[in-house]
């Protein structure tokens, strides 16, 4: 997905760390412990995966995080007219653990969420969870395919944005690279209700991401029908991503949707961070 800018730690000079002895034991010593320390300084950011962020596109990668490290998305999101509310923010955490080179859980969490328009209000923001698996291609494939599940635990008083928050969601993942493009492309079937009543919303989006210098730049193109309101959403989307180190991304951008029933404008800014140790051991 997003091309990580890699770590790579400065070796200090010999001199600095010989000491100054004629004992042929210190030398050895001396000898040993540059090595230790060149050897410490070449193998720690290998050590340490690459994050997989999925964030801040619509669209979700096909790859899954690194085997037993846990990803942490988090991120505050902005929102101005919509036929629901004038005015939208919230805060947003997505956590995952892939279990499995095929197999990744999903915690999807909305802390708080606040909407001002024909009512205001302030609450928690709902949450859901799933697993995403991999059908077809792992670790260093050029293309993967995979699909994935998510299901509202918890719901939300709040208004929503265009798009809503499904009950139930099924969503196809195809993830490519082609001439140093990348290419996150999505297919969605949500179950949306509304008091008794469950309709069915279908989607589609594309993202393609582009390395530059130590950015990558993304744009994205989505379209989801609104099966209440009889109408569709479609909104394009703008953002750029700066790897700090191999485990962790901060991004920001901004959405504009098109049509009367589109929210039409969102920002958006936040990081993703792969925490650093293992929660389980090789075997």
């Amino acid at each position: 997905m997003i091309q990580l800018k890699r770590l790579y730690a400065r070796g200090a000079s010999e001199q600095s760390f010989v000491p100054r002895c004629r004992d042929l034991r210190c030398a050895l010593f001396a000898g040993l412990l540059l090595a230790e320390l060149t050897a410490f300084a070449q193998s720690t950011p290998a050590a340490i995966p690459e994050a997989n962020p999925a964030r801040p596109t619509v669209s979700s990668p096909a790859t899954l995080t690194p085997v037993g490290y846990l990803q942490f998305e988090t991120g505050a999101f902005f929102a101005q007219t919509s036929p629901e509310f004038s005015n939208f923010a919230n805060v947003n955490e997505v956590t995952k653990l892939t279990v499995h080179p095929r197999l990744q859980f999903i915690l999807e969490l909305n802390p708080v969420a606040g909407a001002t328009g024909e009512t205001d209000d302030t609450s928690f923001g709902g949450m859901s969870a799933g697993f995403q698996t991999v059908l077809l291609g792992t670790g260093d494939a050029n293309t993967t395919l995979a699909i994935s599940y998510l299901h509202e635990v918890i719901g939300s008083p709040v208004p929503d944005t265009d798009i809503g928050t499904p009950t139930n969601s099924g969503i196809v993942l195809l993830s490519t690279n082609a001439a140093n493009f990348h290419f996150d492309i999505n297919g969605l079937f949500n179950q949306q209700t509304v008091v008794n009543d469950s309709r069915t919303q279908y989607g589609q989006t594309l993202s393609v991401s582009h390395p530059l210098w130590k950015l990558t730049g993304q744009a994205e193109v989505w379209h989801f029908t609104q099966p209440f309101l009889h109408s569709d959403t479609v909104g394009l989307l703008w953002a750029v991503s700066y790897a700090a180190r191999n485990n962790l991304v901060f991004d920001a951008g901004f959405e504009h949707g098109f049509t009367n029933t589109s929210t039409q404008w969102e920002e958006f800014f936040g990081f993703t961070y792969l925490l650093p140790h293992r929660l389980w051991k090789n075997k």
